[in-house]
């Protein structure tokens, strides 16, 4: 497996992020076309569709977030551990969920001032992530 770093930590699926994204756009555009061009006849049936294509989208939205939602817990969770055991200290509370699973990337040796740093300044996950010289690698991540 390559070694991560910050511009290949990201991880998309194509048969998710793409192909699925693509076919449920398509079938919402057919659906509201088919809508408009309809007759009175099959008006009911062509708002269903559309309404059909409109669950598939937020279904796919929700889909992705839930479990995003809850590995996003675990990390924070993780962690929290991993501070708790360097400091004898929970995280600082101006620490922010998406500050700090970008800060899970770094290493022991970067961690502690890393947190600091983000407390510190604000720093957004990004500048995070840059900051990061010794990146610890996540593969699970889903």
């Amino acid at each position: 497996m390559e070694a991560q770093n910050f511009k290949n930590h990201t991880k998309l699926v194509k048969g998710f992020h793409g192909l699925l994204f693509i076919a449920i756009v398509a079938l919402l555009i057919g659906a509201v076309n088919n809508l408009v061009r309809t007759s009175s006849d099959n008006l009911y049936l062509a708002s269903l569709v559309v309404l059909i294509a409109v669950i598939f989208l937020i279904m796919a939205w929700f889909v992705r977030s839930f479990p995003l939602r809850a590995q996003d817990r675990a990390i924070k969770a993780e962690e929290n551990l991993r501070y708790y055991v360097m400091t004898g200290k929970l995280f600082p509370k101006e620490l922010k969920v998406s500050q700090i699973i970008a800060l899970r990337f770094a290493s022991d040796d970067e961690f502690l001032p890393l947190v600091e740093k983000a407390v510190k300044e604000n720093l957004t996950n990004k500048e995070i992530k840059r900051l990061i010289k010794n990146w610890r690698p996540d593969y699970y991540r889903v």
